[in-house]
């Protein structure tokens, strides 16, 4: 498996858990996900959640200090099955 690629298996099941918390069908989260446009996810979204998630996109820099998280590293390591 590639460094860098995710098992599709793990994916879709965190897709299933995301659309389920925001409220959307885990098809048209992983449309806007693949798109790269999320105006249906962000509408379904309570406000502060958008404005949060909103304020990720629009800032490359946070998503690098989130990214950079013992957590966040935990779970890429968990969903691309590296040990």
């Amino acid at each position: 498996m590639n460094r860098n690629s995710i098992d599709p298996k793990k994916a879709n099941g965190l897709i299933n858990v995301l659309s389920k918390k925001i409220g959307i069908s885990s098809e048209q989260l992983r449309s806007e996900l693949e798109s790269g446009k999320f105006d249906n996810t962000l509408s379904a979204m309570n406000k502060n959640d958008a404005a949060k998630f909103q304020q990720a996109l629009n800032n490359p820099g946070l998503i690098e200090k989130m990214m950079s998280t013992p957590q966040a590293k935990s779970l890429y390591k968990k969903l691309s099955g590296e040990k």
